[in-house]
């Protein structure tokens, strides 16, 4: 049974529809017919997503790869818009559809005072089609379309509150740093159509092979391999989009953003971009170990050290942005090793129980009317129960606590590497052992400070007496003082937190068995015999329960124990020992509080360096050489001549004849000299 072209294009379009409704027809439909449009949109596009996954899996249809539209044919060389939908591509759709579904729902809770309200829901509406364009593509110009789509939605999202200064640099640095992974990017595809000649998946995978051997000449003595470039050139994609380090500086400053975004951008959908890509493209980085080598070191780098950053946050989304970095380094260590199914099946539970803690911690936002410093909460648990077991369960899913979706993906990872003995794998398993025992200490202190212990905020009622703000000494509004007590979130907010919830708890138990040891992706996903280390893994699972229970055992689990035991000691029973430990290691906090000084690098070398390099082209090039020289230079010496022939024109008539006596006798000396 062949998958209909109407519904594929149908899941495409309804959320454009719904984005240009909302966009240029927003002051005419109002905030409720922007919501419902947008919605609405993309409702259709989750119900028809789910009914493509259930036909794939259990209805017995074919693979759909099918050029839909061709945009130019040149020679050989021709760029279509067409759809390639297997397993991969049809979880990728739920994922995507699922978690901007709810997002959007729980835009209308969280924006409902904002003025910019139609154009919010605009804007997420249009980043849902720009990433189903970018997995349901069947050829590289397609990719790259909704590569840069989405890139574009972000800054306009990470910049949504523009009158914010520090909004308008996040969203310029969020740019500027994709900016760079996108040309590593463009060189990539670039790549693949010089050796492989053309640019559609299913041609370029099969003809893969043909790069062994092939080489790409740097210097007249320098040959490198032709698929170890392409692999390193189109990994450098995914270290932007994916925030990877050294590229990963922009994330957690795209927190400037409204919540939703955080949720949405950063959790489910775009940064994962990078991380299915490289999955999508298995059957080329499966021809060069170098490539994926570089691959697994990236991504442990990123997994335990940007996780190191988060327990030293203050910020509540901060805390949950540093935790993505760490856990797109885990999926990138699983490409590393090979294990593509396990990479992309951690994309999947960290796209619900991620979701779950950045919608949670806006909800924690909006009842202590937008204080998001986590020193001044505690004790919201009697306040908003809906949101606290929520974030709970979110909270254990991320930390790998068996029987939650994290464990089952992240235990498969750990164990993956452990199994792998690829260069650089002994390495990566140190890294992603000591990111479990990281990100259950920031993510149980983010948990403690949050929601137990002692409130840390004052509640100043005004008895009638009107609005009374209160501020500091610089005019600032008080940190921590609040005019009513918080309270947990109207419907539409706490409903998404509970529909995300279920599967942060389910979906690991339910899927692990065919997703990672079962051939459930087909040929979507490309493993040679010797990499196939899921292969080994599977010899060793007995079922989902056995797994679980093992995990109880295992030293990832011992990990999280301690860190919870730790976090519990200090911030339940003894809160003064955070700030003494702080002060006994004062040069390791100084270096994860100034973030390894990444920023402040890129911001001498690159912003000063580059605003030194413009300042000495336009005082060297521009005014000295162009102006002074060229413009200025042409014009003196226009003028100088003229001065000088000027002065011929004396007006008298002696002169004139003793010029021409002169000018005969040059011309008769010249004639003689001729006739010599």
């Amino acid at each position: 049974m062949e998958l209909s072209t109407s519904i594929l294009l149908t899941i495409a379009l309804a959320p454009l529809v719904g984005c240009l409704l909302a966009g240029f027809l927003g002051s005419f439909i109002g905030r409720a017919g922007s919501h419902t449009a947008t919605i609405l949109g993309v409702a259709v596009s989750c119900g028809l997503s789910f009914y493509v996954l259930y036909q794939l899996t259990a209805g017995g249809a074919l693979v759909y790869n099918h050029n839909i539209y061709t945009w130019f044919e040149i020679g050989n060389y021709n760029a279509h818009v067409g759809f390639l939908i297997d397993r991969l591509t049809a979880m990728m759709m739920v994922v995507v559809t699922f978690v901007s579904l709810l997002v959007h729902i729980y835009t209308i809770g969280y924006m409902h005072e904002d003025p910019g309200y139609q154009r919010f829901f605009s804007y997420i509406s249009l980043f849902t089609f720009s990433m189903l364009m970018l997995v349901m593509s069947n050829n590289f110009m397609q990719l790259f379309f909704g590569w840069e789509a989405v890139g574009l939605v972000s800054y306009l999202l990470i910049g949504f509150w523009y009158k914010r200064p520090t909004a308008i640099f996040a969203n310029l640095k969020a740019f500027l740093v994709n900016r760079v992974g996108d040309f590593g990017f463009l060189l990539g595809i670039a790549g693949v159509l010089y050796f492989l000649g053309t640019l559609d998946y299913a041609t370029a995978f099969g003809a893969a092979p043909t790069l062994v051997g092939k080489t790409l000449q740097i210097t007249q003595n320098v040959h490198w391999d032709a698929a170890t470039v392409i692999c390193i050139l189109l990994f450098i994609g995914a270290m932007g989009k994916s925030a990877q380090v050294p590229l990963h500086v922009w994330l957690p400053d795209s927190m400037e953003g409204p919540t939703p975004i955080s949720a949405l951008i950063h959790a489910a959908t775009m940064v994962t971009a990078g991380i299915f890509m490289v999955a999508r493209m298995s059957p080329i980085f499966e021809l060069s170990e170098t490539a994926l080598s570089f691959v697994m070191v990236i991504g442990a780098t990123g997994a335990l050290f940007t996780g190191l950053i988060g327990i030293v946050q203050n910020d509540i989304k901060r805390v949950v942005a540093y935790s993505t970095l760490s856990q797109l380094g885990y999926m990138t260590v699983a490409l590393g090793v090979s294990a593509y199914a396990g990479a992309v099946f951690h994309l999947m539970t960290h796209a619900f129980f991620k979701a779950l803690l950045f919608l949670g911690a806006g909800s924690v936002i909006i009842a202590m009317h937008h204080e998001q410093d986590m020193r001044y909460m505690g004790g919201l648990r009697k306040y908003m129960p809906i949101t606290w077991i929520t974030m709970w369960i979110g909270s254990l899913a991320l930390c790998g606590v068996p029987f939650f979706a994290g464990f089952y993906s992240k235990d498969a990872i750990i164990e993956a590497v452990g199994e792998s003995h690829r260069w650089g794998s002994g390495y990566a398993y140190f890294c992603v052992l000591a990111g479990a025992f990281v990100t259950a200490l920031y993510t149980f202190r983010q948990m403690y400070l949050t929601f137990h212990g002692k409130e840390r905020f004052t509640v100043v009622h005004d008895h009638g007496h009107g609005h009374h703000e209160h501020k500091d000494d610089h005019g600032h509004h008080e940190p921590g003082i609040m005019h009513e007590a918080p309270h947990e979130s109207p419907w539409v907010v706490t409903l998404p937190l509970i529909l995300l919830a279920i599967p942060s708890l389910i979906v690991g138990f339910v899927a692990i068995g065919p997703m990672l040891f079962g051939d459930w992706f087909g040929g979507a996903i490309h493993v040679t015999e010797a990499n196939n280390v899921l292969g080994e893994l599977s010899k060793d699972f007995h079922g989902s329960v056995a797994m679980a229970l093992h995990g109880f055992t295992q030293l990832p689990f011992f990990l999280v124990l301690a860190a919870f035991a730790i976090t519990t000691y200090i911030y339940l029973f003894n809160p003064s020992l955070a700030d003494r430990i702080k002060n006994a290691l004062k040069p390791i906090y100084n270096v994860l509080n100034h973030k390894y000084w990444f920023d402040a690098v890129y911001y001498i070398v690159f912003a000063r360096g580059g605003m030194a390099l413009g300042r000495a082209l336009w005082k060297g090039g521009d005014a000295a050489v162009i102006d002074g020289v060229m413009v200025n230079g042409s014009a003196g010496l226009v003028d100088r001549i003229a001065g000088g022939v000027r002065r011929l024109q004396s007006g008298y008539l002696y002169h004139y004849a003793f010029a021409m006596i002169l000018g005969l006798i040059l011309l008769l000396g010249g004639y003689w000299l001729v006739g010599q």
